[in-house]
This record gives C-alpha cells, sequence and structure tokens, in this order.
C-alpha cells in the first residue's frame, strides 16, 4: 500500500478536491476527520455530475426519472461546495493484513481503483491498481522445486489447488525438467491452464502433452 497518502476534511471544498486529484495525478482521495478516521472518499465519478459540468437541461432531464428524495440529494452532490456533501460515505475498506488477493477481487466485484487501508478505523494507507501492478513485477519467481520428482510434486500440488482442474485424470512425468502431460484432457482451455502452471515451476525446461486428440476418437 501508499502510506504518504493525500487526505481532504468533509470540509474542504470540490474546488480543493479537484485541484488535489490533478496536482497529483489521482483519481481519488479519502476523506478523513480531524482524528484521522475515515468517513469516504471523494473521487472523480463522484465530481463527473457537477453543476460546472453539465447543462441544467441535462440534468433536470435525467432527474425526472428519480423520487423527490432522490432527486434532491442529487442537487446537493452536483451543487454542495462541501466535500463531505459529494463524497462516497462508507467506502469499502480493508485491514493491513489483507491478501492482495482479496484486495484484486474487491476491486473487480465493485468496479472500483482504490481501496482505503484503515487500522481501528482510522485511515494508514490506500492501495490502488498501480500498487497491484507493481506487486506483480516485484514477485521473485518460484524457486522451492530442484530436481525431477520435486518439480512432478510441485506440479501436482498445483493442480489440486485449482478449482479449474483438480478434477481432470491427469498423470504428470517429468524427464530432465521435461514435463509430459498424460490422461483425459479434452478441451483446449484445460489444456493450455495445465501448460501455463507447469511453466511457472522453476526448473521446467519444457512441456510435452500426450492428451488424445478429442476429433480422432
Amino acid at each position: 500500500m501508499t502510506t504518504k497518502v493525500v487526505k481532504l476534511s468533509p470540509d474542504d471544498s470540490v474546488r480543493q478536491a479537484a485541484k488535489l486529484m490533478f496536482d497529483h495525478h489521482v483519481s481519488g482521495v479519502p476523506v478523513v476527520d480531524d482524528d484521522g478516521h475515515l468517513l469516504g472518499v471523494i473521487s472523480e465519478g463522484d465530481l463527473i455530475r457537477r453543476a460546472e459540468l453539465c447543462s441544467e437541461a441535462s440534468v433536470l432531464m435525467a432527474d425526472m426519472a428519480i423520487d423527490p428524495d432522490d432527486r434532491a440529494n442529487a442537487f446537493i452532490r452536483r451543487c454542495s461546495w462541501r466535500v463531505g456533501d459529494v463524497m462516497t460515505a462508507n467506502p469499502v475498506t480493508i485491514e493491513e493484513e489483507a491478501p492482495l488477493a482479496r484486495v484484486a477481487g474487491l476491486m473487480q466485484e465493485r468496479g472500483i481503483k482504490r481501496i482505503p487501508v484503515v487500522r481501528d478505523g482510522e485511515l494508514v494507507g490506500i492501495v490502488s491498481r498501480a500498487d497491484l501492478l507493481q506487486a506483480i513485477f516485484s514477485t521473485k519467481p518460484d524457486e522451492t522445486a530442484a530436481g525431477d520428482e520435486a518439480i512432478r510434486r510441485s506440479i501436482l500440488v498445483r493442480l489440486g489447488e485449482n478449482t479449474s482442474l483438480e478434477e481432470l485424470d491427469v498423470t504428470v512425468t517429468v524427464t530432465e525438467g521435461i514435463v509430459h502431460f498424460w490422461g483425459q484432457v479434452e478441451t483446449a482451455g484445460c489444456r493450455r491452464a495445465a501448460r501455463i502452471m507447469a511453466e511457472s515451476v522453476h526448473g521446467v525446461r519444457g512441456i510435452v502433452e500426450h492428451f488424445p486428440d478429442p476429433y480422432t476418437q
């Protein structure tokens, strides 16, 4: 996560928020109270329907489809100068100990680009899609396997952990670093997944598939 996070107060102006995003090249900023507790996040998405950007006619036409209370809230978010009125309250958050897989899953599930990291409700950092990219290119290759038998065991473990491949009838042999796949794997997707899984094991020098061609059976 990034620990040096630019922040806003709910009493800051929307104009300040827009300038802060522009100056720091970020698409969203967390909003905190005086004690550092997270209140919300203001993002480009919160500002896209601002009165400064939309014609009154188009806004009125869009608001006709919603009930009076939602229309009033839309007006507040569109016209208020306070960050606290425009921000998205109660944003998705995550704890420091959360695995990266959980972070990536939340981003995909909720369609968000960043997640505030909290400790006892206090903002301690923020993790963004860019941070996940850094984690990917900083990951060291798996170097646990050594020798043909270790390579074979490592591949079998990975096949058993993958939800799309664990039920396949696959036999794996390894000779001088060359992996041989045997069995009944009829779909091209599963074959490719098995190959990619084997390629990620340290020490693998090549892969040979002995799967029968389903079109000739």
